[in-house]
């Protein structure tokens, strides 16, 4: 139980609005899943695709 109701959507907000923000908080669950990945692949292989950056 909170103190707070939930509140209200504002007034201003419309259906675009809503699906906007639905679409960037699916992107940025793309890209943290992305990025998981891509340290887990790191941490797993190494550096070898830092090795090539390098030379």
């Amino acid at each position: 139980m909170t103190d707070h109701p939930e509140q209200p959507p504002k007034s201003g907000k419309n259906a675009q609005t809503a699906a906007r923000e639905a679409r960037l908080a699916r992107a940025l669950r793309e890209n943290l899943k992305r990025r998981k990945a891509q340290t887990r692949g790191r941490d797993a292989g190494g550096d070898a695709e830092e090795a090539g950056k390098k030379g």
